[in-house]
């Protein structure tokens, strides 16, 4: 007869999210998840897979939760108003308790260059964001909010750039006036 499950999947996912983002994969030992999700094993094993499958699922974890935060703040502003909203959340984090950094920035420098499905994760996520922010930038060039002296797509290019320089800085714990200070100059490629 089948056991059934002495704990809650996504409670437990978030647990093991939580370690690969602050101590990275390589670091990371599946005793370690063992410890910190609070499951025996066998229960990883037979609920996640292995650790490279346990991995992937905390990193699409990750991604649909920054995605939450982030969405609501895009969808109902004004395009300044969103790329602000970006910029700050990237500084700020998911959350006070939440780790330093970005998980996903984590995953590009620890495991894109041999790892193909991190390698299309990464690509298929930066890409897409780089398309979120194109799509605010026309919006502010068509309000005349932003120049129009470039494509949005480049200056889209340019601005995630920026984003993701300020993710390895959140991480090495960089003071938030720098951060808000190099934000406030990547920003300014906007300016009409």
């Amino acid at each position: 007869m089948a056991r059934t499950k002495e704990f809650e999947e996504d409670a437990v996912l978030l647990k093991a999210m939580r370690l690969f983002w602050e101590q990275g994969y390589e670091k990371t030992s599946i005793n370690d998840l063992v410890e910190h999700m609070g499951i025996h094993r066998r229960s990883l094993y037979d609920t996640f897979g292995d650790k490279h499958k346990l991995y992937l699922m905390a990193i699409h974890r990750y991604g649909d939760l920054a995605n939450s935060q982030l969405g609501p703040g895009i969808r109902d502003a004004t395009a300044k108003q969103a790329i602000d909203f970006i910029f700050d959340f990237v500084i700020r984090g998911m959350g006070e308790d939440s780790p330093a950094g970005c998980m996903l920035v984590n995953m590009a420098v620890e495991l894109a260059s041999r790892d193909p499905e991190a390698e299309t994760f990464v690509n298929e996520s930066f890409a897409e964001w780089e398309h979120v922010i194109a799509d605010v930038v026309r919006k502010g060039q068509q309000t005349g909010e932003f120049t129009s002296k470039h494509d949005a797509a480049i200056l889209a290019e340019s601005l995630h750039a920026s984003l993701l320089g300020l993710r390895v800085l959140t991480r090495s714990m960089a003071g938030k006036e720098k951060l808000y200070r190099i934000a406030d100059v990547a920003k300014g490629i906007l300016e009409p």
